[in-house]
């Protein structure tokens, strides 16, 4: 039985007849302020007391990522915390004139959202207030431009990737109409947020699939340092961090109007298998990377950055860095911008599948941004997919591919673009008549 204090005793549950009659609800009500009342002036000395607390906690919840600009937040942005990965299918006889009308309201919704203002319709309107640098990212898939009536607009590297021979891909994780990639480092605002956009959006879309996604970025780790995945790698090392090195990656700035300032993701749900991983002892470990656990240098090297020495042999004559280990099969060869990729992936951590046998059901949302998947992306997975010695633990399960328009301007001014040449809404510039 809970213990029930003397002097400010457990009031009785509430019946309907009470409740409707209002005077059992209040008695209730008053007797539970007078109890937290006096409970809050006995605290043990360091109890913090929720709605008081003070420092890095409440700074984070204020800070903000600025919305509109000449790319879409949430791509260059440095990791959140937390991450929701919505697609969603039109409904009916959807048009272009629904899918301008979905983006002018999403677009405002989450530009409201992520500067911490309620959006109209809001439900909880106070769940806002910390957007805990909240980002909302849209991208297209390739059946968009068929819903718009607009296929020569399609981008030629948008649609299913090449198969590789180790997928194991399952179509609960596939391609869709149109997606929404939404990080915090707050998951009750990203839940908050995640929920207003699907309900915004309901007389349009349908959710097709829904992934979350988690890292070590809320502060329990240096600013912007290299979050690790769930075998313990630092995942992310050889991202672009320089403007020169997004523009030569990531942002596509030749092609149709619509998609310049934007870029094209690449979304695949990687599933890891943690039982047989946490079989190697930690040196195995570190060679099937090629790099260490700890500090994620390269073996041949001190820190993290380090360039790798490939042709760095030990005393017996053989490579310090196994040529099949999964650094020297991802890392191109000419060391060209055109194979390398901007990586923003997040853990997935699920109760295991029954009669699995196994005690994990884990893995990694992987995604990843650059101009063109078909000349980035995929030379790099096809080496891994030959030849790579993490292949023995991981199976890729999910794929899909979108076209992530440019950023928009910082005020909604009107339709269309206006004399900044900026896109007042995602994708306007591709949808307007």
């Amino acid at each position: 039985m809970p213990h029930e204090s003397k002097s400010c005793p457990v009031p009785h549950s509430l019946t309907r007849r009470g409740f409707l009659a209002g005077l059992s609800a209040g008695a209730a009500g008053a007797g539970l302020v007078a109890c937290a009342s006096d409970s809050s002036r006995d605290l043990e000395p360091g109890v913090v007391v929720p709605g008081d607390r003070e420092g890095v906690d409440s700074q984070l919840g204020s800070e903000k990522v600025v919305f509109g600009g000449e790319h879409q937040a949430g791509i260059a942005t440095p990791f959140q915390a937390h991450l929701n990965l919505v697609a969603f299918s039109f409904r009916g006889m959807a048009d272009r004139g629904a899918a301008r009308r979905l983006m002018r309201l999403w677009t405002e919704d989450a530009r409201r959202l992520c500067e911490g203002r309620a959006p109209l319709g809001d439900l909880e309107p106070e769940m806002v207030d910390a957007p805990a640098n909240l980002t909302i990212t849209c991208g297209f898939g390739e059946t968009f431009f068929t819903i718009i009536g607009r296929p020569e607009a399609k981008p030629e590297w948008l649609g299913p990737l090449p198969a590789f021979s180790r997928d194991q891909l399952d179509d609960q994780w596939g391609e869709a109409d149109v997606v929404l990639q939404l990080c915090s480092d707050d998951p009750v605002t990203l839940s908050h947020a995640t929920r207003h956009m699907i309900r915004a959006g309901v007389d349009y879309v349908s959710v097709r699939w829904f992934q979350q996604g988690f890292l070590n970025s809320d502060g329990t780790r240096p600013d912007n340092a290299t979050p690790r995945n769930l075998f313990g790698q630092k995942d992310g090392t050889v991202n672009p961090r320089t403007r020169e090195e997004f523009d030569d990656i990531v942002w596509i700035n030749e092609g149709p109007d619509w998609l310049r300032g934007g870029t094209a993701l690449v979304v695949r749900r990687v599933a890891m298998n943690l039982d047989e991983w946490e079989m190697l002892d930690r040196n195995s470990r570190e060679v099937v990377m090629g790099r260490t656990l700890d500090s994620g240098a390269p073996l041949t090297g001190d820190e993290e950055f380090d360039v790798p020495d490939f042709g760095a042999i030990d005393s017996y004559g053989l490579p310090v860095i196994d040529p099949a280990s999964h650094i020297a099969r991802s890392t191109n060869p000419d060391d060209a911008p055109h194979q390398k990729i901007k990586r923003r992936a997040f853990n997935y951590d699920l109760p295991p599948e029954p009669g699995s046998g196994q005690t994990s059901n884990a893995g990694l949302i992987f995604i990843c941004f650059q101009k063109n998947p078909l000349e980035q992306f995929v030379p790099i997975q096809r080496r891994l997919d030959e030849k790579d010695r993490l292949n023995q633990w991981i199976t890729h399960i999910g794929s899909a591919v979108f076209a992530c328009p440019p950023g928009v301007v910082d005020e909604e001014r009107g339709t269309g673009r206006n004399d900044t040449e900026r896109d007042t809404y995602w994708g306007a510039t591709l949808l307007e008549d």
